[in-house]
């Protein structure tokens, strides 16, 4: 009987997606935690999310209270709020600690112009449980962005957040050598221009034309290599056959379905996320079909991605 040295080996010729073998790191290598003491911190994961209690989001942001709530967003990833009714208005002040918002040339408008809504029900399928970073197509996307539970269903519905940083650590050798220096072009027309009318998709390509952004960004803050393409705004890496960039793509999507990755939350009325567009992609769970969910959304503008 033949002596396998690793499960690899063991089932070889099969489509096998283990998890890592490599010991996770939530923090920059050598950099230690560091206590919160103006509010508490529950981490939801040992690797990514944390919730966030005794703090009410409806009373100002001191500039105390935002450097210890700035500093956990970048070792957490995603910061969870609960039991926080705040107005659409708050909401967009909240965010904007962080950065000028966004405005979304293409979903609709919540209460306040820099507030995008989510609205599904019985009428309005969710279409967002793909993993994605949001607004990749922009010279600048998101560094980060602020979601609001409106209206929820009474089961289902979660949200999924998987760690990019770590989705990166963890890639073999021989892959990272691959993409280190590679590019990869991004554009909104495969979600957003689905049913456009050819002019209008026209004109707006014209106003949002495709980018370029590396595949393996570092982070502006921590200095962490992230992976950063996603299955619906990355097209292609340049200077590929074709077969060949979509062949390594598909490598890289699945990285954010790893379990060891990610943290799952579930939403109630007045739940917050707050997560690094930067670190991480998420995936909204569409498992509450006919009823009704209602989100909003602000995203915070971020740099050029280097």
């Amino acid at each position: 009987m033949a002596v396998y040295a690793t499960l690899e080996e063991l089932l070889t010729g099969r489509d096998l997606n283990a998890g890592p073998r490599h010991r996770l790191r939530r923090l920059p290598e050598g950099e230690q935690p560091c206590a919160y003491e103006l509010f508490t911190v529950t981490p939801s994961t040992h690797l990514i999310g944390a919730e966030i209690s005794d703090i009410d989001l409806r009373d100002p942001v001191t500039p105390e209270v935002f450097a210890e709530l700035d500093r956990a967003l970048l070792e957490f990833k995603v910061l969870f709020f609960r039991d926080q009714h705040i107005t659409g208005a708050q909401h967009r002040d909240f965010a904007k600690l962080w950065g000028e918002l966004e405005i979304h040339p293409f979903l609709p408008q919540g209460e306040v112009p820099e507030i995008v809504r989510f609205e599904k029900g019985a009428d309005n399928v969710g279409v967002e449980n793909v993993w994605h970073t949001d607004v990749t197509w922009r010279e600048r996307p998101a560094l980060g962005s602020v979601l609001r539970a409106v209206e929820v269903p009474a089961a289902g519905g979660d949200t999924c957040f998987a760690d990019m940083a770590a989705a990166y650590d963890c890639l073999p050798k021989q892959v990272k050598e691959r993409i280190d220096d590679s590019v990869a072009v991004h554009d909104f027309t495969l979600p957003f221009g689905i049913g456009m009318d050819p002019e209008k998709l026209k004109e707006m390509q014209e106003k949002y034309p495709a980018v370029e952004h590396p595949v393996v960004r570092t982070h502006p803050r921590t200095g962490r290599r992230t992976l950063f393409v996603n299955a619906i705004f990355t097209t292609h890496i340049l200077g590929l056959p074709e077969d060949e960039s979509e062949e390594l793509l598909k490598l890289l999507f699945k990285q954010a379905a790893v379990p060891e990755y990610q943290v799952r939350f579930k939403w109630a009325a007045g739940s917050i996320a707050f997560w690094d567009n930067r670190a991480v992609q998420h995936y909204a769970v569409s498992d509450y079909f006919p009823r009704r969910r209602v989100m909003e959304r602000a995203a915070i503008l971020g740099d050029r991605p280097r």
